[in-house]
């Protein structure tokens, strides 16, 4: 029987509370608000954000306090970022629309489902496409792809490009001159 024990919430019922209608009215609504308001909400929460961040309509950030967002990142539509446990999103790395980062799961070896919850880090300049999940603990490595419906539970090495329900490194991930 699930307990609900172990979870740092990381700030009180009543800041939480606010953050619930914060969310609601500037980050779940499909209005277009514009970022520096949205940045300035994280910000007030306790989120670290860099500059030129952008976050698209309908995106779902559980505890602005443990997130980290470095400079030029990119949020899409629609995605979801369950971080009961702290996710960083590094420079110039974007999240496509529609993508689940889950730092929150579940011990299935426990009777009672105690939390499994570990923090996820996606580092430099990494694209994660459309309805990607990615699972608690994984780190994916500087510049990498992962896929669109990939499911990445294991970390990903740098500059590697991952696709498929199985998110399987496929091949390195080789620059072009521009």
């Amino acid at each position: 029987m699930f307990e609900g024990t172990g979870l740092e919430r990381g700030r009180s019922r009543l800041v939480e509370e606010a953050w619930v209608l914060v969310r609601w009215m500037f980050f779940l609504t499909p209005l277009p608000w514009p970022n520096r308001i949205k940045a300035m909400l994280l910000r007030l929460f306790g989120a670290e954000v860099g500059v030129g961040v952008n976050i698209r309509p309908r995106v779902n950030i559980h505890f602005p306090w443990k997130l980290k967002l470095g400079n030029h990142c990119w949020i899409g539509d629609s995605c979801e970022l369950l971080n009961l446990e702290p996710i960083v999103i590094e420079d110039n790395s974007a999240l496509a629309h529609e993508v689940y980062l889950a730092a929150a799961s579940h011990d299935i070896r426990s009777r009672s489902l105690r939390y499994a919850n570990k923090p996820i880090v996606i580092r430099k300049g990494c694209w994660i496409a459309t309805r990607a999940f990615i699972g608690p603990g994984v780190e994916i490595g500087e510049q990498s792809v992962v896929g669109a419906c990939a499911v990445v539970v294991k970390s990903v090495p740098p500059y590697s490009v991952v696709t498929g329900p199985q998110a399987e490194v496929r091949m390195r991930r080789e620059f072009e001159r521009d």
